[in-house]
């Protein structure tokens, strides 16, 4: 019994190790997760003072996309950036522009088993690479979980959500995808980086 004990032990310290080192790297891929990116007050103050943006901002006023989606749902792309490490993190706010309160529909998730399990997420997103001829979807971890934003529920009237993606990197000679997200319309987007 005590073996068994030892080996259940370990491999939970595996686990453990693992899943803290998965959420470093989201976290670090992420920028923080958003909340200490960009206060209430520096907002305001980015917005009057026009400071040239970060990349990771985009250009405040010019977005690579908005897209109209259901029940008063509205995507601002801000960002489709390359990275070294060979991946394209889209990044961008999706809004309630409706007058009620509406639930982020699952079919934002796609219909994949391993991303369904994982709840409401941004997970069918997909670009296409018209001159690769080639369709990326969004990475996993190793246990299945898509690298968006994820738990979304309901949202308020007016209220914003800080989203993200993050795909496999086109080859450097692509230089536009064009991004697709079930319930919203097709863009282009001009990959930065």
């Amino acid at each position: 019994m005590s073996i068994r004990f030892v080996a259940k032990a370990r491999k939970g310290m595996v686990a453990l190790a693992a899943t803290s080192g998965l959420v470093l790297g989201l976290v670090s891929c992420s920028g923080g997760g958003g909340e200490d990116k960009n206060p209430e007050g520096a907002a305001s103050v980015s917005k009057d003072s026009r400071s040239k943006p970060g990349t990771q901002q985009g250009q405040e006023g010019e977005p690579l996309a908005e897209l109209k989606g259901q029940e008063g749902l509205f995507l601002k792309i801000t960002s489709a950036e390359r990275d070294a490490g060979g991946f394209l993190t889209v990044s961008g706010d999706l809004k309630n522009d409706g007058a009620k309160s509406v639930m982020v529909p699952a079919a934002l998730r796609g219909d994949e088993t391993e991303i369904i399990r994982h709840g409401r997420s941004l997970g069918g997103a997909t670009l296409v690479d018209s001159q690769g001829k080639k369709r990326y979807y969004v990475l996993r971890d190793t246990e299945g979980r898509p690298l968006t934003t994820s738990d979304l529920g309901s949202m308020k009237p007016g209220e914003s959500v800080p989203v993200f993606m993050q795909f496999p990197s086109p080859p450097a000679s692509t230089t536009e995808v064009t991004f697709q997200l079930p319930t919203f319309p097709t863009a282009t987007l001009t990959i930065s980086g």
